[in-house]
């Protein structure tokens, strides 16, 4: 499944658990939450955004309401090892998304270190 597109991956994924989900592909910028309701027509607190942070060499995706924010600290003590915001690069290598693009669903590779939860 990694040498899908992004979206196809998706897809994949949600047929896989037998969810009827539509797979939007948008014209314009979704990269912060704020322009993904835009690009919709909904509140920002309607949008669900991923966040991926490391935790050593593993990824780690935080999926939450597009208004709030998270403590990096507190997800540490749920993943039970410290994170830290991941760079571009470890997010494309992580997930097979950009950031400002990376959905809750369909990564190219695990997101979670084996053993942490």
């Amino acid at each position: 499944m990694a040498k899908m597109k992004g979206p196809d991956r998706v897809k994949a994924v949600l047929e896989a658990l037998s969810l009827d989900c539509e797979v939007l592909t948008l014209p314009a910028s979704t990269r912060t939450a704020e322009e993904a309701a835009a690009a919709v027509g909904c509140m920002v607190g309607e949008i669900a955004k991923s966040l991926v942070f490391r935790a050593g060499s593993g990824a780690v995706v935080a999926v939450l309401s597009g208004d709030d924010r998270l403590d990096p600290r507190k997800l540490s003590e749920v993943v039970g090892a410290e994170v830290e915001q991941a760079d571009a690069k470890f997010v494309r290598a992580a997930t097979g998304f950009a950031i400002g693009s990376v959905p809750p669903l369909g990564h190219a590779g695990p997101v979670i270190p084996e053993g942490t939860i």
